[in-house]
This record gives structure tokens, C-alpha cells and sequence, in this order.
């Protein structure tokens, strides 16, 4: 199967894509995933497929600063999602990002709904007694820390202090709704602005599915489902537009398959159909584009440890500092870099990243030929002026394979690989024509008008709309100077 990422949304990457799928008679594992165009996108609920309930809380409280003070602020917020995610699959309700953040809010109304089924299952009749003790609550009587809480909250709170449960979910919302509530919202202050992230106007659609709505055409995917059925999948993040949010989801989907691929690590793909055979693997194809936009700590497992799942990972990127520049460390830039086991460059602008692969080649000898002359003067000799000599002197010296000029003038198509450890390679690639949008359906034609709505291409920046007013005001034959000098970058 095939998962490519792309932050910024290509609408030619998208088209090559379908038109591939088109060719190989795949089209209908071919999903679609965009943040920008959510009518015509597929649905994915990020924290709603899990092997341990616990992964709930990893996957989002993952994506807060752990650095300094920050860290202790992410362990509670760690803690307060497990509790909400817990009491959730306790209740039969899929966790998403929508549920979490309501209750983040307000974790009275889980503790309540909780209750409920909790007391009606062990001691239906304590409803009597907790509605006995709610009549009598009144401002004077109410705990400090219980201020500002609903009655029936701290009457079912009192009720369960007297008796002895066992039950560790209704513990655990118990223990949250004991924090003073203005003290609660300070330390949850940090999980909010992330969760509000997630699930702002339409993204949220898109994010926390409607299950239930039999009437929505979108269809709801999950890794495991897209890698049982060997699809295809694309997802646009649409970073121009929200580059916190386009980070904040490709975390989460990396985290997620990090935790699928553990599951078919141990148990295989086909785990829990009729007829699976344990260890069953498939091999799953990751390409991320510009993935320097996306890298964070849940990348990193990704490479290093989702090989024996058959991840195989195609990181794309321009130049070694924007690794560096995103995840804020060398050393974890290092690691990550350190994990891929081939690589692949292109023509490049910054030496240091060409310094990335000339570093790794090893030193040859070559032949130097360094010619000399001379002349002096003839002393005894009768019959000649002078006397002349001349010799070429060969010598061995070491250079390197390759230097980072050679990289960094590269013609377009051309690079260099090295392969399987230390091998070498020269490559020279065919650029693929472009196919026409009339390949697709109506719908994908509509997504990709959208993706190239307002991006000019570079080879016709003058013709770019915050140009228009100075075309008026050039001469003619400079504006076709600037138009041929575009044709003659695309040519090249």
C-alpha cells in the first residue's frame, strides 16, 4: 500500500497519483484526505482506533512542549485525557477530538453520565440517598474546592465517599472533579489551545466523523483498515493556509500508524479475521513530502522501529536545516537522519546538506602529472649555446569522491544515490509529462483548481494578481523578456 503526505497540496502530485491508480485498476482504494477542501475530502478520527485505551492520551497530550516547566503541565494533561478517554470507552462512545475538548471544559456532565450507569449497576436505590443529600447542599456546606460545581456533582461526589468502589474510571473522575475549578482550568490551560486547533470550524468534520450519519458520502478511514485493503492514500495538510494545524494532524496520523504498526508487529495484519495467519505483514510505502513541516517526536519511532512492521519510509526535504530549524535539536535531526538507509540527493542550495553525502565517501587515488623545463647554459661546449631538459613527474593523491559543488550543480533530473551502505550511484530520471485534469472525476478536477487557486507558478510571477497593477506601467517588450525567460526555465 501507498501513503503519501503532502503539507503544502500539490494538485499535480494529487493528479499523478490518481492517474496511477487509474492505470493499475485501484481506484476504489484510493482515498483522499484534505484540510482544505473538507466537502470533498475522506474522514479520519485520529484517537478513535487503539490497542490500549492509554494511547488515547499519548496521541494528543504528545503534542504538547514537554521542555522545562511545560513538562509537568503535559503529564496532568496526559492524565486528565485518560480519564476522559476511559470513562468514554467505559460508556460505549468513541473517543475523538471533539468529545475530548467538551469535556475538557466540562468534565461535570461525563461525571454525572458515568455515574449513572455506574450506581444504576451496582445499587439502583442510592438515587434516593443522593437526591436526599443534594436537598440539603447549600452554599455554607459545600467543600471550597467543590464551589462552582452542579449540586448533583457534589452529591454523587459525597454519596461515593461514604461508600467503597472499586472501580478505577469512577475513581478517576472523581479525583477531577475534587480540583478547585479555577485551579483546574489553569492547569489544563495548555491542552486547550491544541484541542481548539483540532477542532475549529469545518476541520472538525473532518476529524471527529459522524458515525451515526448514514447520509454523509465521505468515507471514514482508519490505518488499519487502508492497510488491510492495500489502498492508496493521499493526504493534504494545506500548510500554507495553518501551519499549526497541518503539524498538529500529521503528528496524530503518525502516532496513530506508529501504534498500528506495533499491532501488526506482534500479532500481523490479518489479527482477529477468520482464517489469519499470525506474523502476516504487508508492506507499507510512507512518503512524506517537505516532512520537515511535519517531523516531530512521533516521527521518530516512525523510522527507526516501523521497519519490522514493513513501513518503509521516503522522507522528502530541501536542506538539513529545516530539519534542525523544526525539531529544535541537532542531535534528534542526527537521529532521524541516521535511521534512513539510502539516500537520495538532487541538485541543492546549501553545502552543508550536500556535505551530508560527500562526508560519507571514501577518499581515491588519483594520477597527477605535473610537467617540468628547464635551461642553462652551455659551459664547455662549443657547439651549443645552452642545454634544455624537460620531464612530466607522476605522482598518487588522494581527493574526495565528490565535492559539494558537484552537488549543488546538478542539472534538473539528475542526482546522486547511495545505495545499500556505501555504493554510489549516478542517476538520471525522466521528468514526467503532464497529464490532463480531465483524467478525473468532476470532484478531484474541483480539488485541484482549489489547490492551484492563487499560487502562480514561478515561471509567471508578473502575471501573479499583486502584479497586476505594475504591468500597466512596464514596457511591452520587457514584460515579453520576463515571459520568455519563464519559458526558458521550464524548459530547462
Amino acid at each position: 500500500m501507498v501513503i503519501v503526505f503532502d503539507p503544502k497540496g500539490d494538485a499535480d502530485l494529487l493528479k499523478r497519483m490518481y492517474v496511477e491508480c487509474e492505470r493499475a485498476g485501484r481506484l476504489d482504494e484510493f482515498y483522499v484526505f484534505h484540510l482544505g477542501h473538507p466537502d470533498l475530502s475522506a474522514r479520519y478520527n485520529a484517537v478513535g482506533r487503539f490497542g490500549r485505551i492509554s494511547e488515547v492520551a499519548t496521541r494528543v497530550a504528545g503534542q504538547l512542549s514537554g521542555e522545562g516547566n511545560s513538562a509537568a503541565f503535559r503529564e496532568f494533561a496526559w492524565r486528565f485525557v485518560n480519564i476522559i478517554a476511559r470513562a468514554l470507552h467505559a460508556l460505549g462512545i468513541r473517543p475523538d477530538y471533539q468529545q475530548i475538548l467538551r469535556h475538557v471544559v466540562n468534565i461535570d456532565a461525563l461525571f454525572v453520565e458515568y455515574a449513572q450507569k455506574y450506581i444504576s449497576e451496582h445499587d439502583p436505590r442510592a438515587w434516593d440517598t443522593i437526591i436526599q443529600i443534594e436537598g440539603k447542599l447549600n452554599d455554607k456546606n459545600i467543600p471550597f474546592n467543590m464551589k462552582g460545581r452542579p449540586l448533583r456533582v457534589v452529591a454523587i461526589d459525597q454519596y461515593l465517599t461514604q461508600k467503597r468502589i472499586a472501580d478505577p474510571v469512577m475513581e478517576g473522575l472523581k479525583s477531577a472533579v475534587r480540583y478547585d475549578k479555577t485551579y483546574f482550568d489553569k492547569i489544563v490551560a495548555s491542552l486547550l489551545p491544541l484541542l481548539e486547533k483540532l477542532t475549529t470550524g469545518r476541520i472538525s468534520e473532518l476529524l471527529s466523523p459522524n458515525y451515526a450519519d448514514l447520509n454523509d458520502p465521505r468515507p471514514i478511514f482508519d490505518w488499519m483498515q487502508v492497510i488491510r485493503k492495500r489502498a492508496v492514500v493521499y493526504v493534504g495538510l494545506d500548510a500554507l493556509s495553518d501551519t499549526e494545524v497541518a503539524a498538529a494532524v500529521g503528528n496524530s496520523m503518525f502516532s496513530d500508524l506508529v501504534s498500528v504498526a506495533g499491532h501488526i508487529y506482534k500479532h500481523g495484519v490479518d489479527d482477529g479475521l477468520p482464517g489469519s495467519l499470525a506474523g502476516g505483514k504487508v508492506r507499507i510505502n510512507l512518503h512524506a513530502d517537505e516532512f520537515n513541516e511535519l517531523i516531530g517526536d512521533e516521527f521518530i519511532p516512525m523510522v527507526n522501529k516501523a521497519g519490522g512492521a514493513g513501513v518503509q519510509v521516503t522522507a522528502y526535504t530541501q536542506t538539513m536545516s529545516d530539519i534542525e530549524a523544526k525539531i529544535g535539536s541537532r542531535a534528534k535531526a542526527g537521529q532521524i537522519i541516521g535511521n534512513f538507509n539510502n539516500l537520495f540527493m538532487l541538485r541543492v542550495r546549501e553545502t552543508a546538506t550536500a556535505e551530508l553525502l560527500t562526508n560519507q565517501l571514501p577518499k581515491v587515488q588519483i594520477y597527477t602529472s605535473t610537467p617540468a623545463s628547464g635551461a642553462n647554459d652551455a659551459i664547455n661546449n662549443k657547439k651549443a649555446a645552452f642545454t634544455s631538459s624537460s620531464h612530466d613527474q607522476v605522482q598518487m593523491t588522494s581527493v574526495p569522491m565528490l565535492e559539494p559543488a558537484h552537488i549543488v550543480g546538478l542539472p534538473k533530473g539528475q542526482a546522486f544515490a547511495l545505495l545499500e551502505g556505501g555504493n554510489l550511484w549516478k542517476i538520471r530520471m525522466p521528468l514526467p509529462a503532464v497529464d490532463p485534469d480531465e483524467v478525473m472525476p468532476k470532484s478531484l478536477q474541483e480539488l485541484a483548481a482549489g489547490m492551484r487557486k492563487g499560487q502562480a507558478a514561478n515561471s509567471e510571477w508578473w502575471e501573479a494578481p499583486g502584479y497586476s497593477a505594475l504591468q500597466d506601467g512596464l514596457p511591452q517588450d520587457l514584460v515579453d523578456d520576463f515571459r520568455h525567460l519563464g519559458a526558458g526555465e521550464d524548459a530547462a
